[in-house]
């Protein structure tokens, strides 16, 4: 589930989610020619309480910032889309990201292009980046994937675990914060 919140965006994942995505953000990393739609606007929600003040549902679309695309044509497209066929990609670990291959340094200068821009069109959010911030910042869906299960049993009193897209790691141009949290429970 994606909720838009003005201010920032809230992303509420289960373990299978998580993984998921996390490696549809590497195919989008991989696959610069792609466009990678999450439709997960109609998706059921966690069982506890979310804020509703100013929120809503969004879809997701994943696009290599080198398509140029224009979001204002999303309707047309989506609307073209049919059923899709099953594809087998191979991508690489989807586990761990070698952190010592990321230079954070490098974010921060002014000269860096590896920045990540939204936009909302048609109740879907197009996050658009190069290969190489996609890439970097797929290892926050592995990490929930992987941690989320075994601390929110261990922690009843607090059971929040949560890894962030944040506006000091030097990742978001023109684009807002995304918290992104493991849930184990969800409405039926």
């Amino acid at each position: 589930m994606l909720i838009d919140h003005d201010r920032h965006l809230d992303t509420y994942l289960d373990q299978d989610a998580a993984q998921r995505i996390g490696g549809l953000w590497k195919l989008a990393a991989s696959s610069p020619r792609s466009l990678v739609h999450l439709p997960m606007r109609g998706n059921r929600g966690p069982s506890r309480e979310l804020p509703e003040d100013g929120t809503r549902q969004l879809n997701l679309v994943l696009v290599h910032h080198s398509l140029q695309f224009a979001p204002s044509r999303w309707k047309e497209i989506r609307g073209r889309l049919g059923p899709g066929r099953p594809q087998t990609v191979t991508l690489p670990d989807p586990g761990h990201t070698d952190e010592s291959v990321i230079d954070h340094e490098a974010r921060h200068y002014q000269e860096n292009r590896d920045l990540f821009h939204q936009h909302l069109h048609a109740e879907t959010l197009f996050m658009t980046g190069s290969a190489k911030v996609f890439r970097d910042t797929a290892r926050h869906f592995f990490d929930v994937s992987r941690n989320g299960p075994g601390y929110v049993p261990v922690h009843p009193s607090y059971p929040h675990f949560c890894t962030e897209l944040h506006s000091n790691d030097g990742i978001l141009g023109d684009a807002r914060e995304i918290h992104i949290e493991y849930c184990d429970q969800w409405d039926s």
